[in-house]
C-alpha cells in the first residue's frame, strides 16, 4: 500500500518491551529513492535526545493507532550511537549504526555483520571511545571521496521541481510502499504554474537533488507533466493507476527518441 509520508509524523514507535518516543522525519537515499532511516525523538526518556533507526527493524505501521512496531528492546534504543541530526548523515556513520545493531548495511557489505568496531561485553568506556575514533579516522579516509546521498523527507518536501524546461511547482509530499520502503511518487504543487491539477513525479524522472539550491532537477519537460493523468489526493493511488502513469512517460520518452 502507497502511504504519504507525512501522515507518519508522530507516529509512536513501539519497542518490544515499551514506547520508545516518536518518529519525527525519514531519510531516504536519492540514488535508489529507498527509505533508509527513520528519526526518533525520544521525548523525556532520553533527555530529548534523538535516536536514528534502520527501516529493516520496521514492522507494519497500525494507521488507527498511529503506532510502529520495531524489532529492538528500550535498551538497545538507549544505548544506541549519538547523531546530530542538523549535519548530513556520513557512510562512516551509517557503518557505526549499522554495527551496533549488528545488521549488514543496505550498500550489500557484510563484513559489519558481526558488530565491528562496536560495544562490546566488558568494554570500558575509554576503551569503546578510542577504538571508535580510530576506526572513524579510517572510516573517514575511506570514503573522503563519497558523495552523501541520504536526504531528510522533512527537508526536501518544499524543494523547488525543475524540468527541462522550466519549472513546475515544488514537492508538497511522498508516496512511499509500506512493504520495500521505496518512494513512488513525488506528489507536486503546482499552484504557482498551473492551477487546479495535482500531478505526481516518479524519482526515475529525477536527475538529481540540490541541496544548496533546494532544488529537484528531472529529464522530463513542462508538457509531458502537464499532459500526465490528474491525481485526486483523496484516491489511494492503486496499481492501475500506476500502471497509466509508466505508460504515459514511456510513450512520451519513445515519442521524444523518435522525434
Amino acid at each position: 500500500m502507497l502511504i504519504e509520508a507525512s501522515t507518519l509524523k508522530g507516529f509512536t514507535i513501539a519497542a518490544t518491551d515499551g514506547n520508545v518516543g516518536t518518529m519525527t522525519d525519514l531519510l531516504f537515499d536519492d540514488e535508489s529513492w529507498t527509505l533508509r532511516w527513520i528519526v526518533v525523538d525520544t521525548g523525556n526518556w532520553l533527555s530529548e535526545r534523538k535516536v536514528l533507526l534502520p527501516v529493516s527493524v520496521l514492522g507494519h505501521p497500525d494507521t488507527s493507532a498511529r503506532s510502529f512496531p520495531v524489532r529492538l528492546t528500550m535498551a538497545s534504543v538507549k544505548e544506541s550511537p549519538a547523531i546530530d541530526t542538523h549535519k548530513p548523515m556520513s557512510r562512516q556513520h551509517e557503518e557505526r549504526m549499522y554495527s551496533y545493531y549488528n545488521l549488514s548495511p543496505y550498500w550489500g557489505n557484510g563484513f559489519y555483520m558481526g558488530g565491528y568496531g562496536g560495544w562490546t561485553a566488558g568494554m570500558s568506556e575509554t576503551h569503546y571511545a578510542n577504538s571508535q575514533l580510530r576506526q572513524d579516522a579510517l572510516d573517514a579516509k575511506r570514503h573522503e571521496g563519497d558523495e552523501p546521498h541520504l536526504r531528510s523527507i522533512d527537508a526536501v518536501t518544499g524543494y523547488n521541481l525543475q524540468a527541462t524546461d522550466g519549472s513546475i511547482g515544488h514537492v508538497e509530499g511522498f508516496l512511499i510502499d509500506d512493504t520495500d520502503w521505496t518512494i513512488h511518487f513525488l506528489t507536486v504543487d503546482t499552484k504557482n504554474w498551473w492551477p487546479g491539477k495535482h500531478v505526481l513525479i516518479s524519482p526515475r524522472s529525477a536527475k538529481d537533488v540540490s541541496w544548496a539550491e533546494r532544488l529537484v532537477n528531472l529529464d522530463v519537460d513542462r508538457k509531458t507533466v502537464m499532459d500526465s493523468p490528474t491525481y485526486d489526493p483523496s484516491v489511494p493511488v492503486d496499481a492501475a493507476f500506476e500502471a497509466r502513469m509508466a505508460r504515459h512517460y514511456i510513450s512520451d520518452a519513445t515519442h521524444g527518441a523518435a522525434s
